[in-house]
């Protein structure tokens, strides 16, 4: 095999793996959206605790889906992956200010979200962000 046929073979493994990432993070939280739609007990008391009213937990859900689908939508991702960070950015405000729960997923998500929006930055460029 030469070294221009392992090297395109490694780009179609990464580029799969990193649509494999992106549709379990949006199926992940197009999940967590539908039980917020739903009012699954758990969601309705976690917006409880925040305080903000369950309005608040109608516009996560909305916001969790746009995120997942513009991560998916071929040249927004790095739009859906800047909308899912300000999400596990609320979600970190939320559970250290009101929840007292679990804080450290939402910054390893939000992490991941901004390395994914960082690799697909090229698309951020042509709106002159």
């Amino acid at each position: 095999m030469s070294v221009t046929a392992r090297s395109v073979k490694s780009l179609d493994i990464r580029a799969t793996a990193f649509l494999v990432l992106k549709i379990l993070l949006a199926a992940m939280f197009l999940a967590a959206a539908g039980a917020k739609l739903a009012g699954a007990k758990m969601m309705v008391a976690e917006f409880g605790l925040v305080g903000l009213g369950q309005w608040f937990r109608y516009f996560t859900a909305i916001m969790e889906i746009a995120g997942a689908v513009l991560l998916l939508w071929p040249g927004r991702g790095a739009y859906g992956a800047l909308v899912l960070a300000c999400v596990c950015a609320g979600a970190f405000l939320a559970q250290v200010f009101a929840i007292h729960m679990d804080f450290v997923h939402t910054i390893v998500l939000g992490a991941i979200f901004l390395a994914i929006a960082w690799v697909q930055r090229a698309q951020l460029r042509g709106a002159g962000v």
